[in-house]
């Protein structure tokens, strides 16, 4: 044998080692039909012992992984236990417990979850939904960043069901897991209001989100129901990071009539806020109850007092729900409000000065 052909059957043995082996190569090495490989691996009950010890044996001396795409489009009800889950950022504390509750279920369903960020851009939000779609995901949970989701009526009539967290559907009806925002924000300011404090301002995210509208009402309604003034400049929104709302407290304290407390109405804007505090050394003396509670709120000086939701039950409903409309249930769309919690921790119970 020449060297130029020593070296090509080399090349050759490499290549077969690096190719993946397929169906028929298991099916070559344990001596039985292609089918029964496909039996023992989608766990087919009418394969003998013996001839599934033998497949199994194949596959481990193979190194074999099937092609769960392929074989999604070979099952009779076309599923491919895949679920898309887009959220506003899955670094947000909020946005990572939902996707751990969204990720326990569908485990449960055998089932993979991958999650994507929309950044609050509508075009993100239709790329990334595009994308789910092409890959034949079974359903979709989405934190919406659009402002009509009336592009998503093909996805539903077309057997892809949706399910909104946190904001609810525009041009749309689907069902929706949201917390009761407004109920929330009420009690926070009442909160604020029975501890002595008429100087209240509100402090939240981009005006075009619905929570923030929501939560703005329950603002106005708490200072309507304590016959407390809304002075001109109080409300603060389109605050998207903790940066922007430090510099948006900076400013009302630095304003002829500075409030004696504050209503932070989400927690990156919460972080945010406690930071401009703390540089100027008003953290003991301005009240805070942020929306949302967050990692450490509990070991802040003073402790951080919020309106928590139950973002583990957001998300396990709205799986659920998703669950349920794979499988062909749940005749008509429906709304899940989860209730808010108040959690008093020591900066919403400061009192205004003398």
């Amino acid at each position: 044998m020449s060297v130029n052909e020593r070296a090509s059957g080399r090349q050759a043995d490499s290549e077969q080692q690096l190719r993946r082996a397929t169906m028929r190569d298991v099916a070559a090495l344990s001596g039985v039909s292609i089918k029964t490989v496909s039996r023992v691996i989608n766990g087919v009950a009418t394969v003998s012992d013996e001839l599934r010890d033998r497949v199994h044996k194949a596959i481990a001396q193979l190194d074999f992984q099937p092609n769960l795409a392929a074989s999604s489009l070979r099952r009779t009800d076309g599923a491919t236990r895949q679920i898309a889950l887009l959220l506003e950022d899955v670094a947000n504390p909020f946005s990572a417990t939902l996707s751990r509750a969204v990720e326990n279920v569908a485990r449960e369903h055998g089932t993979l979850v991958f999650a994507g960020s929309l950044d609050e851009d509508p075009r993100r939000e239709l790329e990334l939904v595009r994308a789910a779609t092409l890959h034949r995901v079974d359903g979709i949970i989405i934190a919406p960043a659009a402002p009509d989701h009336g592009y998503l009526h093909r996805e539903i009539r077309t057997g892809t069901p949706v399910v909104f967290v946190d904001r609810p559907p525009r041009g749309l009806a689907a069902d929706a897991v949201l917390c009761t925002n407004t109920e929330g924000a009420r009690e926070a300011v009442l909160h604020l209001a029975d501890h002595g404090h008429t100087e209240i301002a509100f402090l939240g995210d981009e005006q075009t989100i619905s929570t923030v509208s929501e939560r703005v009402a329950g603002y106005r309604a708490a200072l309507a129901e304590r016959g407390l003034p809304e002075r001109p400049g109080r409300v603060v929104r389109d605050l998207p990071s903790p940066e922007t709302a430090a510099r948006a407290v900076g400013a009302l304290l630095d304003s002829e009539h500075p409030p004696t407390a504050l209503f932070t109405a989400q927690n990156l804007v919460t972080i945010g806020a406690i930071h401009a505090l703390q540089e100027r050394g008003l953290h003991e003396r301005i009240a805070v109850v942020g929306f949302d509670d967050f990692p450490m709120a509990d070991l802040l000086v003073p402790r951080v007092s919020v309106v928590a939701q139950d973002v583990l039950e957001i998300g396990t409903l709205a799986v659920r729900r998703l669950f349920e409309r794979i499988a062909g249930g749940g005749a008509e769309p429906r709304e899940f409000r989860v209730p808010t919690t108040l959690i008093p921790r020591g900066s919403g119970e400061i009192s205004p000065p003398a």
